[in-house]
């Protein structure tokens, strides 16, 4: 049921005979009853109900057929205007009998449909006994006290009210002008007093109190009351207008409605306006914000002023005022500058990191000289698992600021990083903002984290691009989010942005960044690191920190040699958490623990079979096979590189192993090397002819790319060609170019690493890598010996030795009808 009043005003039926004939029908027995909304029904007026609710779509469908005749229903208003299948409960007592006059279907009306219904007497609800397909139920007719047409004083009190509720008509801007027109051509008291009780919008507590009264000269007093107080109020309201009238411009209207505002307050006695105002100025006046941030809080918080609690507005601005009060505006923790202590910090929580940790350490010593500066913007780069994102943490630990982290990874909106504009629903301001709200201070350390992994040129912006100003020392003490729409000094926050790999960062956000390589660790450091922090962290996170348990040295090297395949030391972690599960499910089950020292036997019974073995160096037997190095996100790789002849037609090169486009071209430099220096290397050229050359290289699942192959392709052809040895334990990495040249390549530490795992104990590179591996501690290059080289040929001077493999393959080449050998 949704019966509801359709635009407010009732409609005044032409009734020219006796009242009394509104009485006769009084219907017997159950009727439909037609629950309304807001709606007051008096006897003799005609109302349109709007009738949206499907029960009652069917109750005006069934009295208004031919069959039943114009049936006669009941109507009473609800008192719960919310409530959809109403009871007797739920309904005022008193209503009247309604008259079914007109039904009117206007289009594109979604259904609904108004219905002109005319009030006959009054009636009493005794109950409802049927609620379906409509409400039905009992109603006795209620009486009414006429008065007599004689009696003055109700004569003269209800001219009264008919001019009263024309000037209250007149000066309200909510009731049409008509409503009056039709009131002065209403001759019968009667029928006047009820159209006014319909007509004029009080509350239906008020109706529902006039429907109750049995005489209508007491009807007509208590109109008067009611009409009487809506005239004072109405009269109030001109007056508090006439104070603040003035001759109005543009310039003068925000002072009018200041005003307007101010006497409204003046006359409820409620001067300070709205609670929050005050919460807002107390905050306000702890802030040590500028000028311009001060002008533009109380420009908003006087916007406060003229909106109504109720609005939608109201909430928005009310929020926006939050937290520009709620951000520490040039509040700042005092930053502890023991460099002793740092040290202290840096290496109680992180093992290794050494250039992250002097740079730091830097930092502060400027800090404390200085007293004031811009921040570093730092960016720690390196395979997963190394530690980037908690070292974080350790730096704000060790300065004694606060610590916030947000992660960009696939970030597609700009509106994260600058905030959402107030025009919008649901505004917000931007990650940044918001952490540094969370933070409550200007000058936390701030982690970004994944920044390589943000999404750039999204239909939603460029996020890469709002970074730019976060980022720039020179231009973020004035960051400007779209959301506050103010300036926020950003210069004394210490960002940290982490990444695995440069390359996807864009270049004008790379510059603006202090890169500094966090590389992976060797086993020695693995070992370390699991013995002061992983196994502690692991054994208190399963329940085992109270008990007599350790790891021997050889339990710990075995989950890393041959349980992990990392640079980092994130799976090494997992694993050892795996092994401590294990135990405490035992204990949990057993009362005790099986054994307290775990070695490599309990190991596996705790792990199961090892997924992994290291890379083993494969050894010289076969021509062709050259153990090359790489670089990949976890880390360094050893990557075999195998050249095969077969006879054919020749001049025919096959390239698998799932290799990218660049890889590809450095095999084809290669071999374009190798045949214009035959000579050099004592090959027939017409082998080229007569032999196809097929380059392969193992695990063809994992894509492989990048030029650093190229010296390793090219003995791998030399040494098939010759059928030459390739020197015992070697490894080597460097770019070639067509003619020859060998170039630097990158990642050299995460490729020693590989090495020293895989038993190499002779690494070739370019001359120029040199200044890496001086760089390098000399812990990570003990037992490795490094070939420097110019050009391929120094390569193969080196690399292949003059002893052919067993058995080597005898190249036959066809000429002319010829056969050599």
């Amino acid at each position: 049921m949704n019966a509801k009043i359709g635009n407010g005003i009732s409609m005044i039926a032409d009734f020219d005979g006796d009242i009394k004939e509104l009485f006769k029908d009084h219907p017997e027995g159950e009727i439909p009853i037609l629950a309304t909304r807001n709606l007051m029904m008096f006897p003799g007026v005609v109302s349109p109900i709007l009738v949206g609710r499907e029960t009652s779509k069917k109750l005006i469908k069934a009295v208004g057929s031919k069959k039943k005749g114009n049936q006669i229903f009941a109507v009473f208003c609800q008192k719960d205007m919310e409530q959809e299948s109403p009871t007797a409960n739920d309904l005022y007592e008193y209503g009247v009998y309604g008259k079914l006059i007109k039904v009117l279907e206007f289009p594109g009306g979604g259904g609904n449909s108004t219905a002109i219904i005319q009030g006959l007497g009054r009636c009493r609800l005794d109950d409802i006994t049927k609620r379906r397909p409509y409400l039905k139920g009992h109603a006795s007719q209620a009486s009414e006290t006429m008065a007599d047409e004689d009696d003055k004083e109700y004569a003269t009190a209800v001219e009264d009210l008919q001019k009263k509720s024309i000037q209250f008509i007149m000066g309200n801007d909510d009731i049409p002008d008509e409503a009056s027109f039709a009131m002065k051509n209403i001759s019968n008291r009667y029928l006047l007093t009820n159209v006014i009780c319909a007509t004029l919008p009080f509350s239906i507590e008020e109706k529902a109190e006039l429907i109750y009264m049995d005489s209508i000269k007491d009807r007509v007093f208590a109109m008067l009351k009611i009409i009487n107080r809506e005239l004072q109020l109405l009269e109030l309201k001109q007056n508090i207008r006439s104070k603040t009238r003035e001759d109005l411009d543009e310039q003068q209207r925000e002072y009018f409605l200041k005003q307007q505002i101010k006497n409204i307050k003046e006359e409820l006695g409620n001067e300070d306006g709205q609670p929050e105002r005050k919460e807002l100025l107390d905050k306000a006046q702890k802030k040590a914000w500028n000028d311009d941030v001060e002008k533009v809080f109380k420009k908003e918080l006087d916007k406060l002023d003229l909106l109504n609690p109720q609005s939608p507005e109201y909430s928005v601005q009310l929020t926006y005022l939050q937290t520009l009060v709620s951000l520490p505006w040039n509040e700042y923790t005092i930053d502890d500058l023991n460099l002793n202590r740092a040290r202290k910090v840096l290496d109680t929580d992180h093992y290794g990191m050494e250039k992250v940790k002097e740079r730091i350490l830097e930092y502060i010593a400027v800090l404390s000289l200085r007293g004031d500066f811009k921040s570093p913007i730092l960016c720690l780069y390196g395979p997963p698992g190394v530690g980037k994102t908690s070292l974080g943490k350790s730096i704000a630990k060790a300065m004694g600021r606060k610590y916030v982290r947000v992660s960009l990874g696939g970030l597609h909106d700009e509106s994260e990083i600058r905030g959402h504009r107030r025009t919008y629903i649901g505004a917000m301001p931007g990650r940044i903002i918001k952490n540094i709200q969370k933070a409550g201070a200007s000058n936390p350390v701030f982690i970004l984290d994944e920044i390589d992994k943000i999404t750039q040129n999204t239909v939603n912006g460029d996020p890469s691009s709002a970074l730019l100003e976060v980022l720039d020392p020179e231009q973020n003490n004035a960051f400007h989010d779209n959301y506050l729409d103010v300036d926020y000094d950003l210069s004394k926050v210490l960002f940290i942005a982490t990444a695995n790999d440069l390359n996807t960062i864009p270049r004008p956000l790379l510059d603006r960044m202090e890169t500094i390589e966090v590389s992976g660790y060797i086993t020695e450091e693995k070992e370390e690191i699991a013995k002061r922090h992983l196994i502690p962290k692991e054994k208190d996170n399963t329940g085992l920190g109270d008990q007599r348990l350790s790891f021997t040295k050889q339990a710990t090297e075995k989950i890393i040699e041959q349980y992990t395949r990392e640079s980092g030391v994130r799976q090494l972690e997992i694993q050892i958490n795996k092994a401590l599960r294990k135990l405490a499910f035992m204990k949990a089950s057993k009362g005790e623990l099986p054994f307290s020292r775990i070695t490599p036997k309990e190991i596996e019974s705790l792990l199961g079979k090892p997924p992994f073995y290291r890379d083993i160096y494969q050894g010289n037997d076969y021509a062709g096979v050259v153990t090359g190095l790489a670089w990949t996100s976890v880390g360094g790789e050893i990557l075999f590189i195998e050249t095969s002849l077969s006879k054919g037609n020749g001049n025919k090169l096959t390239l698998t192993g799932n290799l990218g486009d660049v890889m590809k071209e450095s095999a084809m430099l290669a071999l374009e090397y190798v045949k214009s220096h035959s000579d050099v290397l004592g090959i027939d050229y017409r082998i080229f002819d007569n032999w196809n050359i097929h380059i392969h290289v193992p695990e063809g699942a994992t894509p492989k790319d990048g030029p650093s192959a190229g010296i390793t392709i090219a003995t791998s052809i030399a040494s098939a060609l010759t059928q030459r040895k390739v020197r015992k334990n070697t490894a080597m990495t460097g770019e070639i170019t067509l003619r020859g040249k060998v170039l630097p390549v990158g990642g050299i530490k995460e490729k020693i690493l590989a090495a020293k795992r895989a038993g190499i104990t002779d690494i070739v590179m370019c001359r120029e890598n040199r200044k890496d591996i001086e760089e390098i501690p000399d812990m990570y290059l003990k037992g490795l010996s490094f070939h420097y080289v110019e050009n391929v040929l120094d390569v193969w001077d080196f690399a292949l030795t003059d002893e052919l493999v067993d058995n080597p393959t005898k190249f036959t080449i066809e000429e002319k009808g010829k056969t050599d050998k």
